[in-house]
């Protein structure tokens, strides 16, 4: 059997390291890594190998030759453009079709039994056999479902963590039969988890999953490289280790000098013709390249440095690497986390901060003290966004300097010449960093149209006539001393996950692009842009019977941005309004739950005091509403999206809406009453916005005041809700309090609970196990539902260290029980 090493990717989230060598030849503890992969071959007999090669190929080529220094026989098949997993697979088709064989990755560190991969696979008579593992945390890798022999049921590819069900994942390791290739297109990007394997699933192909026992290391990440250097000297990982173990985890290669006076606290390695002089101190997880010097006095900790690096006297490096053929000057301080290129000069004295990159072929000025990445004169971070956009303390964690990057990042995943929305809330902090954006935007050959303060409902309206993307910047809701930084579509809905991936890697990579003078982006300032937002929203939406009915509406703008286009709604809309709190002030951009709860209470007070038919209370940048009754009592969320269900659906009689599966079953049974249907999504705005845009959706929501008005825009608007309310009540002649009165009580409670992030997978496989044979439903996270119609959803927050859970059942001490029953199995597998 040949087997074929996939050695083309670029490796780009390990940037500055695969600036300028191919991630197969990043070292582990002085060899490349896919020397270690090919070694692990050799020894199960696969010595005929095909590696496919695309970016620094020749790098590859030269470095391994034909595999004779190896014992193996070894050929390459280069790709001119990048062909994805099996596509570049298919490049080598030629010299695999005779026989089975062995896919494996270059630039993964494993010990994984494959003789015992491949018996598995002849005694399955598989077409394909998908090596699996476990790992704590799923999201980079695709999910594998099998059955109990082994079959595979399902893949999931890069999930989020609402769709976590399993920490089983693909390795990337397969043995195939060459009947495989009839499913892959020649000369066209394509992947074995997304494009051909769930065709041959479709089609009832024998894909079977095999889950190996031993060690696996995606080494796709700065932290993935350090932590497989230190496995290998931990000996989790049966690899070989060039050298001479002279005392315990401490190796020592050929031709190595090291002073007595060193002190070594191992596991450590030492490679070949490196010298140690006293008073040098290497601790723990440290390796050191061939020909590498460390001067007296120095201090290294969990730190990798590569080939002919010099270590300065009295220099301090601790949980850093360092690329080849870089001088590290006297006294310098590398800290946890930063990350120096090949061929560089760290100056004398100079400090560089932790998770600082700093590319290959730049000088640190002696005495600098670096706390951004030495490229573009950016600085890159691991997770950029968080449950909506990008947040974090004013001027702490957003700074002018970051948004400068960001919008920078932004522009360069779109087109020179297109056009962006930008807008803000009415806060000084948001005023501020939203010049600071346009100027980014602008010299990356962006036209920018800047609407100043609006409501957020107008920003994306606005995008969506005309705009690649847009931008809004707003004061966290309930945190005033925090910003957050929404980006937008096309359609001026939330950036997608995708779009939000895409973003992210070129912010990592900080490879901006920059405009010629004559490129410079125009400013532009639209006027009337609320009289337009109104009259659009007036035209779609159905008021008819408004003014007939003569409705009398108290309108609470919370001193926000929905006081600025009110006036063009209600103005024309036909009702006696009373409209309170409309001033703007920048002192309060946002509210907490407590202020909220009061100032509902104080509109409650007027709306029953005034016979008002209801009241509506905006929140600060007018995407949600809060509603009071006719009685002046307020309407919970989760009510609230019921009693507008009843409204639209009873009115409609057909279609269906669109609701995060976190909302109560009720809904069902109020949509289904009236002959709609509900169209179940995850709880991600961007799911929401695609359902509602959807033929056929009359209504969405997401149960905490945001709703979607289909027929005039398919993201959450209050202002549109707003209208479309009036509509209805107007119509129907009925109040809030007779049309709540009809619906039944829903007892849904939720609770979170505190799930480290390398126990979150295990979480999830735990629920699943635990389920038995009840049915389950992963449309988002995994909802448990019992045979009586009770259900919990578990689901791992994206951002925090929290898994939240929700149960509903008959009554309150139902729902209760069930939700402690499977709090329990999230609390045990989490520990």
């Amino acid at each position: 059997m040949k087997a074929v090493v996939m050695a083309g990717g670029e490796g780009t989230r390990l940037r500055p390291m695969t600036s300028s060598m191919p991630k197969p030849l990043l070292p582990v503890v002085n060899r490349p890594i896919m020397e270690h992969v090919l070694r692990l071959l050799r020894r199960h007999g696969l010595s005929d190998t095909v590696v496919t090669v695309q970016f620094l190929a020749s790098l590859v080529k030269n470095y391994f030759g034909d595999g004779e220094d190896l014992g193996m026989h070894l050929t390459y098949a280069n790709e001119e453009i990048p062909l994805g997993t099996a596509g570049s697979v298919k490049n080598a088709e030629d010299a695999l079709k005779d026989d089975s064989f062995l896919v494996i990755s270059g630039d993964a560190l494993t010990d994984f039994d494959l003789s015992e991969l491949i018996a598995f696979h002849r005694e399955k008579g598989a077409l394909v056999t998908v090596c699996l593992t476990r790992v704590p945390n799923p999201l980079e890798f695709g999910i594998t479902i099998t059955d109990d022999e082994g079959r595979v049921e399902r893949f999931l590819e890069k999930p989020t963590w609402g769709q976590v069900f399993s920490d089983t994942v693909n390795t990337g390791i397969y043995v195939m039969e060459p009947e495989v290739f009839d499913y892959v297109a020649a000369g066209e990007s394509v992947d074995w988890s997304s494009d051909v394997f769930p065709q041959l699933l479709k089609e009832g192909k024998p894909v079977f999953g095999y889950v190996a026992e031993g060690y696996w290391e995606d080494v796709g990440t700065h932290e993935s490289y350090v932590k497989a250097q230190a496995d290998v000297l931990e000996g989790k990982v049966q690899v070989e280790i060039d050298g001479f173990e002279i005392s315990p985890g401490v190796w020592v290669a050929e031709g190595a000098e090291v002073d007595p006076e060193a002190v070594l606290r191992g596991p450590l390695y030492i490679g070949d013709y490196a010298k140690v002089e006293a008073g040098v101190e290497l601790r723990e997880h440290t390796v050191l390249g061939s020909n590498v010097v460390v001067k007296r006095g120095a201090f290294l900790h969990k730190t990798v440095i590569h080939d002919n690096v010099y270590v300065g006297p009295q220099c301090n490096l601790r949980g850093c690497v360092v690329g080849k053929n870089t001088d590290v000057m006297r006294a310098a301080r590398i800290d946890d986390g930063a990350v120096i290129g090949d061929e560089c000069l760290i100056g004398e004295e100079s400090i560089i901060s932790g998770n600082v990159r700093v590319y290959p072929f730049k000088t640190i000025e002696a005495g600098a003290f670096v706390n951004t990445s030495v490229i573009w004169e950016s600085r890159g971070q691991e997770h950029l966004f968080g449950v909506r956009g990008v947040s974090g303390i004013l001027n702490v964690e957003i700074t002018p300097e970051l948004a400068v990057r960001l919008a920078g990042a932004y522009a360069t995943t779109l087109k020179k010449g297109a056009t962006v929305t930008i807008a803000r809330d009415h806060s000084r902090g948001a005023r501020a960093l939203k010049r600071a954006m346009i100027s980014a935007l602008q010299t990356s050959a962006i036209d920018v149209r800047d609407l100043e303060n609006v409501p957020m409902p107008v920003a994306r309206q606005a995008t969506a006539r005309g705009s690649a993307g847009g931008i809004f910047l707003r004061t966290t809701p309930g945190v005033p001393d925090s910003l957050d930084i929404l980006f937008f579509d096309e359609r001026g809905a939330d950036l997608s996950q995708a779009g939000q991936r895409k973003l992210d890697r070129v912010y990592a990579r900080q490879e901006f692009r920059r405009a010629f003078p004559g490129e410079i982006g125009d400013l532009l300032h639209p006027s009337s842009v609320f009289d337009s937002y109104a009259g659009n929203l007036l035209g779609a939406v159905d008021t008819t019977g408004v003014r007939e009915a003569g409705l009398k509406v108290v309108v609470d703008a919370a001193h926000g941005s929905a006081s600025l286009v009110l006036p063009s709604i209600l103005g024309r809309l036909g009702v006696e309004a009373l409209t309170v709190d409309s001033g703007l002030d920048e002192s309060r951009p946002t509210e907490d739950a407590e202020e909220r709860r009061a100032a509902l209470a104080r509109l409650g007070e007027l709306v029953a005091s005034s016979r008002a038919a209801f009241g509506v209370r905006f929140d600060p940048v007018g995407e949600r509403v809060s509603f009071v009754d006719e009685q002046g009592r307020v309407i919970g969320d989760d009510r609230a999206l019921l009693v507008l269900l009843d409204l639209v659906a009873a009115e409609r009689r057909s279609g269906q809406v669109a609701l995060p599966v976190t909302t109560t079953r009720i809904a069902e049974q109020v949509a289904a009453y009236h002959g709609t249907q509900v169209i179940w999504t995850t709880t991600s705005p961007d799911d929401l916005a695609k359902a509602a845009a959807a033929d056929g959706t009359v209504f969405g929501g997401d149960g905490r005041g945001g709703f979607v008005v289909p027929e005039f825009s398919g993201v959450l608007d209050g202002a549109a809700a707003f209208v479309r309310l009036v509509g209805l009540v107007a119509r129907t002649q009925l109040t809030l309090s007779q049309i709540d009165a009809r619906i039944p009580q829903a007892h849904i409670q939720r609770r979170d609970i505190a799930t480290p992030w390398a126990a979150k997978g295990m979480v999830m496989r735990s629920v699943v196990e635990a389920a038995g044979n009840r049915r389950l439903d992963t449309t988002d996270g995994v909802r448990v539902v019992e045979a009586d119609g009770r259900w919990t959803l578990v689901l791992p927050d994206p951002a925090e260290a929290v898994t939240h859970l929700w149960a509903e059942g008959p009554d309150d001490e139902a729902t209760e029980r069930l939700l402690d029953e499977w709090a329990a199995v999230v609390d045990s597998a989490g520990r």
